[in-house]
């Protein structure tokens, strides 16, 4: 809870006038207590998780050709109940796993510094902290996605998530309970190690739990923006993880695909894509020269 009753103590405390995004959140926080904005993060992450995947899962229902021919695997359709067994599957989550987890850590941010009050972080500054927190959880959770198709790791924890080989934007936090907390802590990783205000926290979390449905979505579209990121991985780069199922023992990254490429881990993708190169350039060949002998 901020120590301001108005505006006026705020900005004599930082001697200078607030800014409009200052004054926004002062007019926001300023009767709510730490522990109410900390649990924001839960109602952002389920509102995100119900929003997020539904116009693609509309297309998924409805087959809509114009959106239908990028889906990845466009011969696996999932029915409606299929689709709402997911999400109910993953709601429970929420209320089980993730919800709880979020009341009883909220000591931890606490203690690791996360602030509330003001100044708020610059531009600049939240970005330069976005990246941390980016860099640390790809490359924590890397090793820990390899240790979960590791036999015992798949068989017991991580074969829950891959039931679903084309999978879809609910499906993207579909796993095992202990997954969550496996899986979870990565993210979390990069705010002990440079802890910053709680609007950057909060906008990491919705920002991750985005990303992670894109990757999911089963989608991939020319015009995405994220194609633009330096070695953003993506979503068709992700959904041939869960195509090979199982097997895979390749692209466990899940942002970026620097460490799959230093230890190797994308050879079978790099070959299925070049494969498919290959067959379609074939094909584009064989078909000219079919339209050659009808003309």
């Amino acid at each position: 809870m901020l120590p301001y009753e108005t505006i006026g103590e705020a900005e004599t405390a930082l001697n200078r006038t607030l800014t409009i995004a200052e004054t926004l959140w002062f007019n926001y926080s300023t009767n709510k207590s730490d522990f109410l904005l900390h649990c924001h993060n839960i109602i952002f992450l389920y509102t995100i998780f119900t929003v997020m995947p539904l116009p693609l899962v509309i297309v998924e229902l409805l087959g809509a050709a114009k959106i239908a021919r990028y889906k990845i695997q466009p011969k696996v359709r999932l029915s409606f109940a299929e689709i709402m067994s997911c999400y109910t599957a993953v709601v429970n989550l929420f209320f089980i796993v993730v919800g709880p987890l979020q009341l009883v850590s909220y000591p931890a941010y606490k203690f690791i510094g996360i602030r509330t009050g003001l100044s708020l972080p610059s531009g600049w500054e939240m970005l330069m902290q976005l990246v941390v927190y980016m860099l640390v959880e790809d490359y924590t959770s890397y090793w820990l996605h390899r240790l979960l198709h590791s036999k015992w790791g798949y068989e017991n924890i991580h074969k829950v998530h891959h039931e679903f080989t084309a999978p879809i934007g609910f499906a993207a936090p579909y796993s095992h309970w202990s997954e969550i907390l496996i899986l979870g802590f990565p993210a979390f990783l990069g705010l002990a190690i440079v802890p910053g205000h709680i609007t950057t926290f909060l906008l990491w979390m919705v920002l991750r739990h985005i990303q992670a449905i894109e990757i999911h979505s089963g989608y991939d579209f020319p015009w995405a923006l994220t194609k633009y990121i330096p070695f953003y991985g993506g979503t068709e780069y992700h959904d041939y993880h869960h195509y090979v199922g199982e097997q895979s023992h390749s692209n466990f990254a899940s942002l970026f695909t620097y460490c799959d490429y230093l230890y190797g881990t994308d050879k079978g993708y790099r070959h299925q894509k070049k494969f498919l190169a290959k067959s379609k350039e074939n094909s584009s060949s064989n078909g000219q020269q079919q339209g050659l002998k009808f003309d």
